[in-house]
């Protein structure tokens, strides 16, 4: 096994450096690139050695590999951790914004009161203060708050 890896070392580093991609993408979904650096350096070796532009030997090799996995790294770290963090935010309409209730408390800037709606008690906050009584609009919801302004 050892030997024909070694005999044909251009191929084995090639497939060897897909086999590192395809467990990037696949397995980890490009949550750590380090396989997909030393994949890529691992291809680009292979090539470089079919093209007999290196020399075959299992030292090139490791060597090679290392030096182009960095520059590699050191390219694009920056570009694909922001492709990476790029996290699309957008409303979702769940039913419940745009429906209108009447407070049974003041709401003063900057407090929130307790509203119970369709069994769950909600916080809710405004933009402004509201009195007692005055019929509100949810115009926004988040994880057990609801925003309101006056109807």
């Amino acid at each position: 096994m050892i030997d024909y890896f070694l005999t044909h070392l251009p191929q084995s580093l090639v497939v060897l450096g897909l086999i590192f991609l395809v467990i990037e993408v696949l397995v980890l979904g490009f949550s750590t690139f380090v396989l997909l650096f030393v994949g890529i350096g691992t291809i680009i070796t292979g090539v470089l050695m079919a093209l007999g532009l290196l020399p075959e030997t299992l030292v090139n090799a490791l060597l090679a590999t290392a030096v182009i996995s960095s520059l590699v790294a050191l390219i694009s770290w920056q570009p694909m951790k922001r492709m990476q963090n790029k996290v699309e935010s957008h409303q979702v309409d769940n039913g419940m914004v745009g429906e209108t209730f009447t407070l049974e408390e003041d709401l003063l800037l900057g407090k929130t009161v307790t509203h119970r709606y369709s069994g769950i008690d909600w916080k809710v906050k405004s933009k402004q203060p509201l009195m007692a009584g005055t019929e509100v609009k949810i115009v926004n919801m988040q994880v057990g708050v609801l925003t309101v302004e006056e109807a």
